[in-house]
C-alpha cells in the first residue's frame, strides 16, 4: 500500500524566524530609552503638583509621549482639562497617517486591530516598515508595540511614585537617548532609498522652519508633508530586493 505524505498545514502568523536577535536587541535599546523618558515624565508631572494617578492613567489610556508631555504642561501652567486634551489630540493626529502605513500588518480580527491601533507609535512604525517581508513586519510591530507599552507604563508609574526626588532627568541629557535611537533605526532606509532621503530632507526643513512659530509637536506633524515627494521620485524601490 502506497504511503501518503501529509503536507504540513500552513502556520498562521509569524514563524519563529520572524523574530531574531537583532530585532530583540533594537527593541530593547528603544525600550531602555523610552523608559528613561517615562520616568522623567512621571516625576515631572507629580513634582509639578499633579496626583500620582494622573500620569499613570494618562499613560495607559493616551499612550503618546509628546502628547502627554504637552497636556501635562498645559495643566501645570494653569490650563483646564479641555485645553490639555485638545493640545494632546492635535499632536497625536500624526498617528492617523502612521496607522494607515501599518494597518495591513497588525492583523485581521477586530480585537487585533483595536489593540494594535493603541500600540501605534513612531517607534513601532519605524520597526515595522524596516522589515522586508510581511511576517517579519507583523512580528516587529507586536514585539516592539507590547514591549514599549509595558516599559513606558511601568517607568511612568515608577517616576510618578518617586515624585520630586528624581527631578527633571532632562537636565542630564538623558531625554536625547530616545530620538537618538529612533534616528539610528531609520538610517538604513535613508541609505538605501533616494526617495526616502528626499522626503526626509523636505520634512526636516519644513519642521525646522516651523519650530520657532508653532507649539511643540506640530512641526513633526507638518513634516509628514515631505512624504508627497516620495511617490514622485523616479527609480525608487518598488519592492524588496532579492
Amino acid at each position: 500500500m502506497r504511503s501518503v505524505q501529509r503536507t504540513p498545514s500552513p502556520r498562521h502568523g509569524p514563524g519563529p524566524s520572524a523574530v531574531d536577535a537583532g530585532l530583540l536587541r533594537d527593541v530593547s535599546l528603544v525600550c531602555l530609552a523610552g523608559g528613561v523618558v517615562g520616568v522623567s515624565f512621571g516625576a515631572i508631572a507629580v513634582a509639578g503638583g499633579l496626583p500620582v494617578w494622573v500620569p499613570v492613567v494618562m499613560s495607559l489610556v493616551v499612550y503618546a509621549g509628546s502628547a502627554q508631555f504637552s497636556a501635562v504642561g498645559v495643566l501645570l501652567a494653569g490650563g483646564g482639562p479641555v485645553a490639555a486634551a485638545a493640545t494632546g489630540l492635535l499632536l497625536n493626529t500624526r498617528t492617523a497617517a502612521f496607522s494607515l502605513a501599518v494597518a495591513e500588518h497588525i492583523g485581521r480580527t477586530r480585537l487585533a486591530r483595536l489593540v494594535g491601533a493603541h500600540l501605534v507609535t513612531d517607534e513601532t512604525v519605524a520597526f515595522t516598515l524596516a522589515q522586508q517581508d510581511p511576517a517579519r513586519r507583523r512580528a516587529a510591530f507586536w514585539v516592539s508595540g507590547i514591549g514599549l507599552f509595558t516599559v513606558w507604563n511601568v517607568c511612568v508609574a515608577a517616576g510618578a511614585l518617586a515624585g520630586g526626588a528624581l527631578g527633571d532627568t532632562g537636565r542630564y541629557g538623558l531625554d536625547a537617548a530616545f530620538p537618538a535611537v529612533l534616528v539610528a533605526l531609520v538610517l538604513p532606509a535613508l541609505r538605501e532609498d533616494a526617495g526616502v532621503r528626499r522626503a526626509a530632507l523636505a520634512g526636516a526643513v519644513l519642521a525646522l522652519a516651523l519650530t520657532p512659530a508653532v507649539p511643540a509637536g506640530v512641526p513633526v506633524l507638518a513634516a509628514l508633508a515631505g512624504l508627497a515627494l516620495h511617490g514622485g521620485v523616479p527609480g525608487r524601490r518598488k519592492g524588496p530586493r532579492s
